[in-house]
């Protein structure tokens, strides 16, 4: 059924703003269960349209958006995240902040692109539990190299009979961040292992010659297990390895370069891949020399490398068998 009625939201840690596009209907609920049954009756009693005709409409905030996603998939509502950067932008200049003003916005927004916006699916528990456990070791890793950087220079300068709480407190956080990094390593392969379906599709993307562990992990959890993104030039775009024209009329020419839009863990993997396939991919090796042999930007050969590997990824996975190394039958 077509979308007649947006209901924007402004959701904040302890509370959420909430409007009513048609009749600019506001009220502001707690950020719990308990405020979700009461914005329900709310907008029963205050929105003129049936709920197969209206759509909820919020920030993507992480945490703080999770449980009302849950809510009102629960409830078999309409609803939809988007990019805060993507509403500001849309609605052109504006001047101060205000939760009220926002959760306007948001609803004009969703009214404006009712017809092209997509009800959001919830992703499975596995994907979700996936992303939660990559981030955190993300930040455990992040702080063992702090200690592990500053530890380095510590050693250089000091000595260690000289500084017995100093040195040895951060060999121990070390060592225990490392334990808790192969903890969290072990909960990521119970998810893959577990389950069937990302079992398989780790393999297939294993199975491309240089695409490694956490590369396959972090492509999983984000691509949502291939059913996100519809092909490799969508999801090359969403971590900014395709590269987009900069020209205007006659007076612009600039270079054809990529955006700083874009999931920057997964391009920073898909680059060590690339580089990784220049030393031990013969293929890419020949190919990536060839075109600096010739002239060409380095950067740039490397670019086309990572999203030569990631065609790779998603044609593995859509064709469901692992990847085939024919340069070593080629006579």
């Amino acid at each position: 059924m077509r979308i007649k009625q947006t209901i924007g939201i402004d959701i904040s840690k302890l509370k959420f703003d909430v409007r009513i596009h048609s009749n600019q209907m506001f009220s502001v609920f707690e950020n719990t269960n308990k405020g979700f049954k009461k914005l329900i009756k709310w907008v029963n009693c205050n929105n003129p349209f049936s709920k197969e005709e209206t759509l909820f409409i919020f920030e993507h905030t992480g945490i703080y958006s999770y449980l009302l996603s849950v809510f009102l998939t629960e409830q078999n509502l309409p609803f939809a995240l988007v990019s805060g950067l993507e509403i500001k932008r849309s609605l052109g200049i504006a001047r101060g902040k205000d939760d009220k003003v926002d959760a306007t916005k948001i609803a004009l927004y969703g009214y404006r692109l009712r017809d092209e916006i997509k009800p959001y699916e919830m992703p499975c528990e596995e994907i979700i539990n996936l992303k939660r456990l990559l981030s955190l070791r993300d930040r455990l890793v992040k702080q063992r190299a702090g200690y592990k950087s500053s530890l380095k220079e510590f050693s250089r300068v000091l000595l260690k009979k000289d500084n017995e709480i100093l040195l040895p407190t951060q060999e121990k956080m070390i060592k225990y961040l490392t334990k808790q990094i192969d903890i969290v390593d072990k909960g990521l392969d119970t998810i893959i292992n577990n389950e069937n379906t990302l079992k398989d599709i780790f393999r297939l993307i294993t199975s491309v010659k240089c695409v490694g562990r956490q590369t396959a992990l972090f492509i999983i959890a984000y691509s949502e297990a291939f059913t996100k993104f519809k092909s490799w030039r969508q999801f090359a775009s969403y971590c900014s390895v395709a590269p987009f024209p900069n020209t205007s009329g006659t007076s612009i020419r600039g270079k054809t370069k990529v955006s700083h839009l874009a999931n920057k863990k997964i391009k920073s993997l898909l680059d060590l891949c690339a580089k990784a396939s220049i030393n031990y991919n013969p293929e890419m090796r020949t190919y990536y020399y060839k075109r600096v042999s010739e002239g060409k930007n380095k950067m740039n050969t490397i670019n086309i490398l990572r999203n030569k590997l990631l065609s790779r990824i998603f044609a593995v996975v859509n064709r469901q068998t692992p990847y085939v190394d024919i340069m070593k039958y080629a006579a």
